[in-house]
């Protein structure tokens, strides 16, 4: 049984974690870190990972970015695994993180979601084989009305999983009403929707002559995220020191 921390465990992820973990036979939050302790859950819970004195085999983080200088530092003398699922961190974090994974197992991706990673490995494969017999790529991200970034992160996280397995590197087109002219032919044209509440849809369109193949991925709610996390937590038991991402945890 893998023993958790559930670091942020009184927001909206750590609550939807704390609910997966629940029926889960091979995890158990064993803690709680949050600075809100108006929750009461089925663990204890500290306000920070400092105070903590249950012992655990990985942390799982979906707090803010304020307190992640305070986990890595926290997990790095613990020797402690993180899945790292705090976003919005900031470059002089981002090269903490770097260096946290010299000292334990650090586990972060742009998207969380076992589905999503899937899809990026789906892609590669695809545009080994789609992108050389002059298959147009296209790529529409959906979401909901109060997301202020555009495109998504996972649109151009899938955007990169594609370029990644080429040799011929494509260009991203965010815009196409800037110019009047017909679409280049090593571009990806990237269309961001936002409306309503849409949790989150990417559709990969390969476009050839006389035939089209399209890759979708709906999220229904955000409980796929929260899976995701879990599913990494269990992988990250007993790994070595190191940066690993959800394409780790998905093998085939």
């Amino acid at each position: 049984m893998v023993r958790a921390i559930m670091h942020g465990c009184n927001g909206k992820m750590g609550q939807v974690i704390t609910g997966l973990v629940r029926d889960d036979e091979q995890i158990e939050i064993v803690a709680g870190v949050d600075a809100y302790l108006g929750i009461e859950n089925t663990y204890p819970t500290f306000k920070t990972l400092a105070e903590c004195d249950v012992e655990a085999d990985v942390v799982i983080d979906f707090s803010n970015a304020s307190a992640v200088n305070a986990l890595l530092d926290e997990c790095v003398a613990r020797k402690l695994p993180v899945v790292l699922c705090t976003t919005g961190l900031s470059e002089e974090q981002l090269a903490k993180v770097d260096k946290a994974s010299e000292s334990t197992a650090v586990l972060r991706s742009a998207n969380m979601s076992l589905g999503i990673n899937l899809l990026m490995k789906l892609l590669k494969e695809a545009a080994k084989v789609l992108s050389p017999a002059g298959f147009d790529i296209e790529l529409v991200e959906k979401h909901h009305n109060q997301k202020v970034d555009a495109p998504s992160g996972t649109a151009i996280a899938l955007a990169d999983s594609i370029n990644e397995a080429l040799d011929e590197k494509y260009t991203y087109n965010y815009d196409r009403s800037k110019e009047r002219k017909k679409r280049e032919k090593n571009e990806i044209g990237i269309v961001a929707v936002r409306g309503g509440t849409i949790v989150g849809q990417h559709d990969v369109i390969f476009a050839g002559a006389d035939e089209v193949i399209e890759f979708q991925h709906t999220a229904y709610s955000k409980a796929v995220f929260g899976k995701g996390a879990v599913e990494a937590a269990k992988f990250l038991v007993g790994k070595p020191a190191g940066h690993y991402d959800m394409s780790d945890v998905i093998q085939f």
